[in-house]
């Protein structure tokens, strides 16, 4: 029971850890605190591309049913973001995803989404935690039933139908031939992301889209680095737009044409200012996420919510503020009208109706032109989960008035600390909340401008561990 920490991403662990006794204990968790809340309506359970998803996934159901639920479960391995949209649309208790995401082969994880189709808050991961327990069946006669049930279609209705009213001609989306290029990354994204973009008229190049347990060995995690081959074909072929999903699709990347790998600050950028043609409302960040996107709402009369980083705060956020998009740097994003959940299948589409209105070089160049350059990067600083707290301590009397020659303008301590220079150029420091390090971030509007402020970020930090 202690190997098992169930947070907003849910528990991950290798395989010597995640396994099939303490899944069923996750299961029992999930059913005792659905039942503490007053749930009895359906759960859905899906599973990502791994050799061991579909047989966690039929354990979890056997939890679950024999604790009295009815659970629905998929044909086949299905990305999260269609199990969201199953549990808002089909009026589901919550549901269950077993997937360890972007990481390696030899990871598995179990995920529990509300009834909301948003992320878990802490409230509801604690008091899962609070209930583990060995399996607790109700007597035979009381269980409920495991039926196969359709996640693709509806997801896929609906996307149509909203992205038709930002790109729509007669409420229907039309991308008219558009050649996209299509790396599933051997994930669950194979057969949903690339038909939905079918569907939708654009001309699919496929790229891994095999089913491969091991995910031909590299990561489902999509960076420059694992999207070379995507790259290329994009410079170099027919084209007009690259698009990657990591393992279980929650969330995406892009190549262009002119930037090949498009930093997700600048595509946040773009399609927030394509979204704004149609529409209005706020947008919602993380702190570590670009400024960039407070211009474009400034051009736009709008205003942006500042999130800790964690995708569960931005969804809550765009509850509050009934927000047109939120989003992160690391590459999830939903939009209004939708699960308040990182949708990597969904913003696919969207960005695919963008490039086809305007090509998102274009977009970004015209944004950057009138907006200013924008750059971004980031380094680690070790740090054991035990000083962190103490460091961070330590940082809040040791803040400098000035930051690599700039005056310091404002502390912005939503999540560590965020210190604002007058230039409009930010460095950030905060606590990793999976690895044993502190995460130093900068903005600015150069490269080397960066590389400078991360040099003074871990000089301010590194004394401190």
């Amino acid at each position: 029971m202690n190997a098992i920490s169930f947070g907003t991403d849910g528990w991950r662990a290798t395989l010597d850890v995640f396994t099939t006794p303490r899944v069923r204990m996750v299961g029992q968790a999930v059913a005792t605190t659905l039942q503490e809340a007053g749930h009895d309506a359906p759960v859905g359970i899906c599973y990502d591309a791994r050799e061991t998803s579909r047989g966690f996934a039929e354990e979890l159901a056997r939890v679950l049913a024999a604790n009295g639920f009815d659970v629905l479960l998929p044909d086949r391995d299905r990305p999260t973001p269609l199990l969201a949209w199953a549990i808002r649309e089909r009026g589901l208790s919550g549901g269950l995803m077993v997937t360890a995401s972007h990481n390696p082969s030899e990871y598995n994880g179990v995920k529990f989404i509300p009834d909301d189709g948003a992320p878990a808050l802490p409230e509801v991961t604690d008091a899962i935690e609070s209930n583990l327990a060995e399996p607790d069946p109700l007597p035979e006669g009381e269980w409920g039933t495991v039926e196969e049930a359709d996640f693709m279609d509806p997801h896929a209705e609906h996307a149509l139908d909203l992205v038709a009213d930002y790109a729509g001609d007669d409420g229907e989306i039309d991308l008219d031939g558009l050649p996209v290029a299509y790396d599933a990354m051997c994930g669950s994204g194979r057969g949903v992301t690339d038909d939905l973009l079918s569907r939708a008229g654009a001309v699919v190049d496929r790229h891994r889209c095999e089913r491969r347990p091991e995910f031909g060995g590299t990561p489902p995690e999509p960076s420059a680095e694992t999207l070379e081959a995507l790259t290329e074909t994009v410079r170099n072929g027919d084209p007009r737009l690259g698009i990657a999903n990591d393992g279980d699709s929650d969330r995406l990347a892009l190549v262009t044409p002119k930037r090949g790998y498009l930093d997700e600050n600048l595509f946040f950028a773009a399609l927030y200012d394509f979204l704004l043609e149609a529409d209005s409302g706020p947008a919602v960040r993380t702190v570590s996420t670009t400024f960039l996107i407070d211009r474009v709402a400034e051009a736009h009369g709008e205003e942006v919510v500042e999130t800790q980083v964690g995708f569960k705060w931005v969804a809550e956020a765009m509850a509050e503020s009934d927000a047109l998009m939120g989003g992160e740097e690391s590459g999830g994003f939903s939009v209004r009208n939708h699960v308040r959940e990182k949708d990597g299948v969904l913003m696919a589409l969207l960005a695919a109706a963008a490039e086809a209105e305007e090509p998102l070089d274009d977009r970004v160049d015209r944004l950057l032109d009138e907006h200013g350059e924008i750059h971004q990067s980031k380094v680690s600083v070790e740090c054991p989960e035990s000083e962190k707290e103490r460091v961070l301590a330590d940082l809040d009397g040791a803040l400098p008035d000035s930051v690599a020659g700039a005056a310091v303008a404002n502390v912005v301590t939503e999540d560590g600390f965020k210190i604002v220079l007058d230039s409009g150029a930010w460095l950030l420091v905060r606590p990793s909340g999976t690895e044993p390090v502190l995460r130093v971030y900068a903005e600015a509007e150069s490269e080397s401008r960066v590389r400078e402020l991360l040099d003074a970020g871990r000089d301010l930090v590194e004394p401190l561990v």
